[in-house]
């Protein structure tokens, strides 16, 4: 927790719940006839709603970005590195809005909420959502909030493929676009690793066919699916730099045990699941998983991203990190030129960073560097 608010945060922040009751026709082929879109805003909106910058969040993401909700916060929001005053997404300046998506555990209508037709959880019977239809929920926040423009549309991960389907579902609706460490499809090895952390929720014997909200969640299926996904983000180096084979006990001797972790990067990952169950719903983890896999905005276009992006009006900005993996450089690489191909206008930055995919939640000094850049243009 801060012992005092910096000067650079947004301070302590609040989220808000927009009620959205147009329908909502998802792709899948189900509606849902009202929901509800939990966000935040940092900032103030000028009087042409001419300054705000709507920020996608990535797959475990909420809407919490950036500040603070109270003094007994262990950490600020997931993006605080990049939204505040000075920052690269500068609240003197802008008006902020970050929302938790739909399908999300955190606010939003999802698989956790009530359906009010059976008064029951939604559990598995939520509509699985793409990311086309998250465009789709985020325009209708923007209506509500006056919005008829955003002057960019930014996000890391998810959050970047966001980015880049809102440039191409209106072209009219935003000037800029920001995507990071993204790509226009997941390969097949991208694809395996989501399947992987499915089938470890999928076959806890907890999970109960997705109607667990009474009963006991599946603890020990989510947690493996966010050990497998914590490794993807983070690269050899960093791994490597912060654990080593560090043993947990003073003089590293093996205990030849399998029931407690041994190693530091054992404990690490451990932890790092555990607590992440505690905020987190199994069947949001499916959901935005499938997300991730159904992406490709350029298969109703032949395959073709330039054909894809033909339309779209927005000035681009693409990143990558050299040790991003998950997400390399060749795939942000590929956007760059296939909006090239289409004669768009786009800056390329290739950071090195040793940490990995997570590189664009944390202070590189030159990512931060170049984004404050980029932005400071618009």
């Amino acid at each position: 927790m801060p012992e005092s608010i910096p000067s650079n945060s947004v301070g302590i922040v609040e989220s808000k719940t927009a009620h959205i009751d147009t329908p909502l026709e998802f792709e899948c082929g189900k509606t849902l006839p009202a929901y509800d879109l939990a966000y935040e805003t940092y900032g103030e909106l000028n009087a042409d709603a001419s300054n705000a910058i709507l920020i996608c969040h990535a797959l475990s993401g909420d809407q919490h970005a950036a500040g603070w909700h109270d003094m007994s916060d262990k950490r600020p929001g997931w993006w605080d590195v990049c939204i505040g005053p000075g920052k690269p997404f500068d609240t003197d300046r802008f008006f902020v809005v970050s929302l938790n998506n739909l399908g999300g555990c955190s606010g939003s209508t999802g698989p956790n909420s009530v359906n009010p037709e059976t008064q029951k959880h939604y559990a598995l019977d939520f509509p699985v959502p793409t990311v086309i239809d998250w465009v789709h929920s985020q325009k209708a926040l923007a209506d509500r909030l006056g919005i008829e423009c955003w002057a960019a549309v930014a996000g890391g991960s998810l959050g970047g493929m966001q980015a880049l389907q809102w440039a191409i579902n209106y072209p009219d609706k935003l000037r800029h676009a920001i995507v990071i460490a993204a790509a226009a499809k997941l390969s097949a090895q991208n694809i395996a690793f989501n399947e992987v952390a499915r089938q470890a929720i999928l076959s806890d014997p907890a999970f109960n066919n997705g109607d667990y909200y009474d009963v006991g969640v599946p603890r020990r299926g989510l947690m493996l699916a966010r050990m497998l996904g914590h490794i993807t983000y983070l690269s050899d180096a960093a791994m490597r730099e912060k654990f080593g084979r560090k043993m947990q006990k003073e003089g590293g001797e093996a205990e030849f045990a399998f029931q407690v972790p041994e190693f530091q990067v054992q404990s690490y990952l451990q932890y790092q699941g555990k607590s992440f169950v505690d905020r987190f719903d199994a069947n949001t983890y499916l959901m935005m998983t499938k997300a991730l896999d159904y992406f490709d905005p350029a298969a109703p276009f032949d395959n073709d991203l330039a054909a894809a992006v033909a339309k779209t009006k927005a000035g681009f900005m693409v990143a990558s990190f050299s040790t991003d993996w998950r997400f390399s450089p060749e795939r942000s690489r590929e956007i760059v030129a296939d909006l090239l191909r289409a004669r768009k206008n786009v800056s390329y930055v290739e950071i090195d960073a040793h940490q990995g995919h997570d590189s664009f939640l944390v202070n590189v000094p030159e990512y931060l560097q170049a984004l404050q850049s980029y932005v400071a243009q618009i």
